[in-house]
């Protein structure tokens, strides 16, 4: 579910050193006279380019290729973050103790005092979005004219969504993704013109939608989303095994309902469904990788049935696990000879 896009990024970021993060900012969105530099990533890399669409507007284009990333920011009550997801999953352990996750379509705000000094995560291991800042004074002292007495200011949305330096985190829905869809793909000379048209009807929308506990994800204390990453390493480390929710509960001393709503925050599919997709990525690398027999691999990666395992290999890739060894491992096993 969450890799399809996964080859996308890996493109995008072909040119980025492992190791790094590469940060270029653009003045103004012309592609043109971006500064450079670079920081430490380590075990993986991400890139951020930037452009200021209006004085006190910065659009954040980021991809990254990791597990985490800190950022590096003061604590700037004034200066509002709209975060959106676009592919993969990303989430922040915030300042008040609370976490939350981002899957594709969603989106949040957040004033930067709120995230200062925490970790950005990115659960299935990539991401690619984007964020807007907005300074509070300085935005909304050079609002269009055409905004003109709407009360549709960065500080009014600030206390909607952020009053008392909480966070809102919303779903997507089919009027949202046209207004984050367009900030991508546009030819460069348009840049700047749908930059600044997409940001500002975006702020029209956020003024316009109600904010209600329906629409509003569900946020976790940071402890209970370690346990979640805790259970999700443990499954990985011991694939062969079938372990239940009860006795992995039991194990992490957390309610089982609370650990299956949880694991879904932080990773967007049930903890069988995504395990199981580890699992299919897995069988799917020993096909081609080891000469292994399909009942061997079903075992290494928790079927005791290779009947069932055959059936589950066929629903993810359409073919069978000897169909898919014939396609793809043929040729890498004898070139290892």
């Amino acid at each position: 579910m969450y890799h399809q896009h996964l080859p996308k990024i890996q493109t995008a970021l072909a040119d980025v050193p492992d190791g790094l993060l590469l940060e270029e900012h653009h003045p103004v969105a012309d592609g043109k006279g971006g500064v450079r530099h670079t920081e430490a990533i380590p075990g993986g890399k991400g890139q951020k380019t930037s452009w200021e669409v209006f004085p006190g507007c910065t659009l954040v284009f980021q991809d990254f290729l990791a597990g985490q990333v800190s950022c590096q920011h003061g604590a700037e009550r004034g200066l509002l973050e709209i975060n959106y997801c676009r592919y993969g999953r990303v989430g922040w352990n915030m300042k008040d103790g609370s976490s939350i996750y981002l899957g594709p379509g969603d989106f949040s705000l957040h004033t930067r005092q709120l995230c200062a000094g925490s970790v950005m995560t990115f659960p299935v291991g990539h991401y690619e979005g984007l964020a807007i800042w907005l300074d509070l004074s300085k935005f909304d002292m050079a609002l269009p004219d055409f905004l003109g007495g709407t009360g549709v200011t960065a500080q009014a949305l600030a206390e909607k969504f952020c009053a008392g330096g909480t966070s809102a985190t919303l779903t997507g829905n089919e009027k949202t993704e046209p207004i984050f869809g367009g900030f991508y793909g546009q030819p460069e000379p348009l840049q700047q013109a749908y930059f600044r048209l997409k940001v500002m009807e975006l702020l029209l929308h956020l003024s316009a939608v109600s904010l209600s506990p329906k629409r509003e994800a569900d946020k976790y204390q940071t402890e209970q989303v370690e346990i979640a990453r805790s259970v999700h390493d443990y499954i990985l480390q011991h694939m062969e095994q079938r372990v239940t929710i009860q006795e992995l509960s039991q194990r992490y001393l957390i309610n089982p309902t609370t650990l299956k709503a949880v694991f879904k925050a932080v990773y967007g599919d049930s903890l069988a469904a995504h395990m199981n997709e580890h699992r299919m990525e897995k069988a799917a690398l020993l096909l081609t990788q080891t000469k292994d027999s399909i009942a061997q691999i079903a075992q290494a990666v928790g079927y005791e049935s290779q009947s069932r395992f055959s059936v589950v290999f066929r629903e993810t890739y359409e073919m069978s696990p000897l169909e898919y060894r014939k396609l793809h491992g043929k040729s890498r096993i004898d070139g290892n000879k």
